[in-house]
């Protein structure tokens, strides 16, 4: 038999409490209001030795204030929040990025919300800036109907709307110049010869980007001698009938002698008009030309490469960003509206049908 004992191995050493400012104040021999006074800057209103106490037992207990409580106390937690629509689109995940460069830069933090397209999670969004103490709020609207926003503004928190305007709304809204963004495409297909024109687009109702782009779309075709063209709503469970519309559109507007091309509303749309094709064995720029508002990371490598008009989503979400910051350090000029140009990348899928 072995003489030796196998002990059971000690237990971990238990993690150090933090320090608090009563340990602080117990090591210095002073009060926790001094204590408080000399993190205030009060120090002036300290005797040197007792300052130096404090300044002492703080490095001792390396002590370190909470972040949290200190923006509290001053009524600021330097917590912005940002609610999108749909984090799946990457028109959103590019605005959050923006977004995020501003705040960093003037010391916020930037809190993610995804609305999912709920309109019960933009309730609770809302509800999160007074519940989480959020300092403001950067809004992709899903609800346009009720006025979720009203509470969270009577309390002084603002609020900055992007992409998606409410009427009626006291806000800044920031946003790409839409009906610019659609004069872009169509002046672009206009150019390369294409003459029926189909704008595939996400459900329309009750969201005003959409509503403006299709209202400027059939506004130029109203004033156009050349272009004609029709609207078509995708959804996420109607691919089937996107690719039965195409193959019919397609075919109507060959046998009628014109150059059909499809201009896809945003990114999302343009991923479901893409898909369509490719189901139906086409190469856009051959069958019909495709454009697409949105510049994504896929683009370049549908077929030859897909034309897009780049929304400057960056830049959106700084512009959206720096407004909240302002509002939150006591700007109170008029609610702001700032348009940002879109830029026309050009690829393969617009080829001219006349070479």
């Amino acid at each position: 038999m072995s003489d030796s004992v196998q002990r059971p191995a000690s237990p971990p050493p238990r993690p150090k409490a933090r320090a608090t400012i009563a340990d602080v104040a117990q090591a210095a021999q002073v009060s926790k209001a001094s204590v408080s006074r000399y993190l205030n800057g009060r120090t002036d209103i300290l005797a040197p030795d007792m300052a130096e106490r404090v300044q002492q037992a703080i490095a001792q207990l390396n002590y370190r204030p909470s972040p949290m409580a200190q923006a509290l106390k001053h009524g600021r937690t330097r917590l912005i929040g940002l609610a999108v629509a749909d984090v799946t689109n990457p028109f959103s995940v590019a605005v959050l990025q923006g977004a995020e460069k501003a705040c960093q830069a003037a010391g916020y933090l930037l809190v993610l919300f995804n609305l999912g397209n709920e309109a019960g999670r933009e309730r609770d969004a809302m509800h999160a800036l007074s519940a989480y103490q959020l300092d403001g709020m950067i809004l992709n609207r899903v609800e346009t109907s009720a006025q979720l926003w009203h509470d969270a503004q009577l309390h002084g928190k603002p609020i900055v709307l992007v992409d998606r305007f409410m009427e009626g709304m006291d806000a800044d809204f920031v946003t790409v110049d839409n009906p610019g963004v659609i004069q872009l495409a169509l002046d672009h297909l206009q150019a390369q010869g294409f003459d029926e024109v189909l704008l595939v687009t996400e459900p329309i109702a009750g969201v005003s980007s959409r509503t403006a782009r299709q209202q400027a779309f059939l506004r130029y075709l109203s004033h156009s001698k050349v272009l004609q063209g029709s609207v078509w709503e995708s959804t996420a469970h109607n691919g089937q009938q996107l690719q039965q519309q195409l193959a019919q559109w397609q075919k109507a507007a060959v046998q009628a002698g014109r150059k059909p091309a499809v201009l896809a509303g945003n990114g999302v749309a343009s991923l479901r008009a893409a898909s369509a094709i490719h189901a139906l064995g086409w190469v856009p720029g051959q069958e019909l030309g495709v454009i697409g508002i949105d510049e994504t990371d896929w683009a370049p490598l549908v077929g030859p490469g897909l034309t897009t008009v780049a929304q400057p989503t960056d830049a959106l979400g700084q512009a959206a960003a720096q407004c909240l910051i302002e509002r939150i350090q006591g700007q109170h000029s008029p609610a702001r509206k700032i348009e940002l140009p879109g830029t026309i990348i050009v690829r393969g899928s617009t080829v001219s049908p006349n070479r």
